[in-house]
């Protein structure tokens, strides 16, 4: 059947037609995870050009699932609407089955250092920080690829920001690790205190950062997903 011969008239399809445009999903994932301008909304989506985010942009706009504000400085801000709001339950639960039934083997072939680095840094917990400014190196090896270094910022009042250079701060705390394995630890694959057990990654620094990572670094809210979806295994192999 021809695009121009899409079945319009059927609920399934029409809401396909404003969601089935690559990375529609998952900009407005972005947008409720507290992004709103667009460098904010880009660094959340690594893999797509500037010309194709504001592409899609506008045609969300245009849609009704993003609202567009200006202000006097000339910055944009992106809001979704509540038309848009009101997928947000229902994407998650897309998200929510593709973790429980796709093998994490499959989930960890592709990995992006960027991409986790940012999705971290929008889930520390400042108020679990032991120090009211904290900065914390990522050492990220991911052989054959180079070793990558990051810095998370945290300060009282402010958004923690991530570095991709050195910002010349005394460092707190040392996170080296392979890439998969915080990437595994993070997503619920695994856990921290197995990664950290096995090696795969080590904590130097300020001693109670250390022992308070689990409180301070939340996990993905999938990750009591797949923890969940390994009980129940568990209980229907008994």
């Amino acid at each position: 059947m021809s695009e121009s011969n899409y079945p319009k008239f059927c609920p399934v399809a029409m809401a396909a037609s404003l969601l089935e445009p690559r990375w529609t999903m998952l900009l407005l994932c972005e947008m409720w995870s507290g992004s709103t301008r667009f460098n904010e909304i880009q660094r959340g989506v690594p893999g797509m050009s500037p010309g194709l985010l504001s592409k899609r942009l506008k045609e969300m706009e245009a849609n009704g699932l993003v609202i567009r504000h200006g202000d006097r400085s000339g910055h944009a801000e992106y809001l979704t609407t509540p038309l848009a709001d009101e997928l947000e339950p229902l994407i998650r639960g897309l998200g929510e089955w593709a973790h429980r039934n796709i093998d994490c083997e499959v989930s960890l072939q592709n990995l992006d250092a960027r991409l986790l680095m940012w999705k971290i840094r929008g889930k520390i917990d400042r108020l679990q920080l032991p120090k009211p400014k904290c900065v914390i190196q990522f050492i990220l090896n991911d052989a054959p690829n180079e070793t990558a270094n990051y810095w998370l910022v945290a300060k009282p009042g402010e958004e923690t920001d991530l570095c991709y250079t050195d910002p010349k701060f005394d460092v707190d705390l040392f996170v080296v690790c392979e890439l998969r394995s915080l990437t595994s630890a993070w997503m619920g694959h695994s856990t921290f205190e197995t990664e950290i057990d096995a090696g795969r990654i080590s904590l130097t620094g300020h001693d109670l950062m250390e022992r308070t990572l689990t409180k301070w670094l939340i996990r993905s809210s999938f990750a009591e997903v797949s923890k969940t979806a390994q009980v129940a295994r568990h209980q229907a192999a008994i």
